[in-house]
């Protein structure tokens, strides 16, 4: 009997999840413990694995589909085999219709109803948006899936069709405008879904909800960059542990934080909380997105404890090896594009939190220092706050205090 692939539940909220890529085609032979499909929700993403040894003989949930947990994505078994009735119809949105009698011949087409009713069709989720978008009757369109089932290929092909028939016009007829999908046929539409739906959403919530001021200045970390080398020197550096200028600016607004403690809170709904422990968000982009894994009670680990922790974290988040809890419970964020050679930036908060600081790339520039011209290394910093917490004075004074730290980077390992 054929063995379901079920879409598992990830995290304490998840309702659903969407299937990112099949990674086994129909047909394909597996074994137990094979990654078969990768799958994504909120902001994880993983890949299931297949149950049993077999032949992927179903795939009930195409790229894109969203599916509720505990429905089955698809389905192995012995090869031949093919997956029961009652199995399938569990699957499926809609009831099939009964069987016809022996004697009927199979229509070559699913068939329209009479009436209002909606065609009772065999129709994956992702085939019916993109037919819905290019206005596509379904009832026209031959499924070459399993029992008839028309997949978002074939909607795919009969749009192609529709868009290069001649369009026959009498003389009367005035010329037709042409429709959105054909004006725009070129390109590709793709549902927003998984960690990028997510994204969306909390952004979109983080500029509506919050009053987003941010202040920008520069540091001078020539020093740092010297001590940093003298550091790494010194210390036995090793996979866990690089001593990068990131773990240098973790650990400044760590100390920073601790003395302006208005800027280590959550707002939430009518409710400032401040905390006396800094659990420091690390901003990991992703080519599906950004990522925030959470180093916790990072006010009580060394600057070697916290280059061990960002770096596993970071290494997790790119193997999607991250659970919800280790994304969650931060009460401050940093995100760098220095990488991407942006200088300064607007962070967008990562609600409740009440603030992110954004690090840019480090310049070679003229600086006097006293009176001589001396070629110095300057970052620049972007601190975003929400205004309703934390007013401008108070948020200029905690950014002064990491530039601080920064400037005088032997504190930062006492």
């Amino acid at each position: 009997m054929a063995v379901e692939i079920i879409m598992p539940k990830m995290g304490m909220g998840m309702e659903e999840g969407t299937v990112v890529e099949w990674l086994k085609q129909k047909g394909d032979s597996v074994k137990k413990g094979e990654p078969v499909v990768s799958i994504s929700s909120d902001k994880i993403e993983k890949d299931l694995e297949a149950p049993e040894d077999g032949v992927l003989i179903d795939i009930e949930a195409e790229a894109d589909d969203v599916v509720p947990i505990g429905h089955p994505v698809g389905y192995i078994g012995a090869p031949g085999e093919s997956v029961q009735t009652d199995q399938a119809n569990a699957a499926q949105p809609a009831k099939e219709e009964k069987d016809a009698p022996a004697t009927a011949t199979p229509a070559p087409s699913p068939q329209v109803p009479d009436g209002d009713e909606e065609p009772r069709l065999r129709v994956s989720p992702a085939a019916r948006r993109l037919a819905k978008s290019a206005g596509i009757d379904l009832a026209t369109v031959q499924g070459t899936g399993p029992m008839g089932r028309i997949t978002k290929a074939d909607v795919a092909a009969a749009q192609i069709k529709t868009e290069q028939e001649p369009v026959v016009q009498t003389k009367a007829a005035p010329a037709s405008t042409p429709t959105p999908s054909a004006a725009q046929s070129a390109g590709t539409a793709k549902k927003v879904t998984g960690m990028r739906k997510v994204i969306s959403d909390r952004m979109f919530d983080s500029l509506q909800q919050t009053a987003q001021l941010t202040l920008q200045t520069t540091v001078d970390v020539t020093d740092l960059i010297a001590f940093q080398k003298k550091a790494r020197e010194a210390y036995p550096i090793n996979d866990e542990v690089r001593l990068t200028i990131t773990d240098f600016i973790a650990k400044a607004v760590i100390n920073a934080l601790l003395e302006h403690k208005y800027m280590n809170s959550l707002y939430e709904g009518d409710t400032i909380t401040t905390f006396d422990h800094v659990h420091l968000g690390i901003a990991v982009a992703l080519d599906e997105g950004l990522v925030v894994p959470v180093i916790r009670q990072a006010d009580q680990k060394s600057l070697s404890m916290i280059s061990r922790e960002i770096r596993k974290a970071s290494k997790a988040a790119r193997g999607s090896e991250l659970n919800q809890l280790q994304l969650s419970g931060s009460t401050f964020t940093i995100t760098s594009l220095g990488t991407y050679g942006v200088g300064f930036f607007t962070p967008v908060i990562n609600p409740p939190e009440v603030g992110i600081l954004g690090v840019g790339t480090i310049t070679q520039q003229p600086v006097y220092v006293d009176d001589e011209l001396q070629k110095r290394r300057i970052m620049p910093l972007s601190l975003t706050f929400d205004h309703r917490a934390v007013d401008g004075a108070p948020a200029a004074a905690f950014l002064a205090a990491v530039k601080a730290n920064l400037q005088a980077p032997f504190k930062l390992v006492l």
